[in-house]
């Protein structure tokens, strides 16, 4: 499962994005940000939106069809 990446080095630990998690998969371990697998991320990418630091992203490919 591919899930958001986090950047420790970034994170300080703010927890805006805990906030905004629908699947309630980001959690404070430590002072910074750590995803938990409970529920399957649905690639909102409101935690990206919302971090400050730029410390979540959101990676994916972009497949055109025709």
């Amino acid at each position: 499962m591919m899930k958001p990446q986090i950047d420790l080095g970034k994170c300080d630990g703010c927890g805006l994005c805990i906030g905004v998690c629908t699947r309630h998969n980001l959690v404070l371990v430590d002072g910074v940000v750590a995803f938990v697998e409970v529920i399957e991320c649905d690639w909102c990418t409101i935690c990206e939106a919302v971090c400050p630091r730029g410390a979540i992203s959101c990676p994916f490919d972009i497949v055109i069809l025709e």
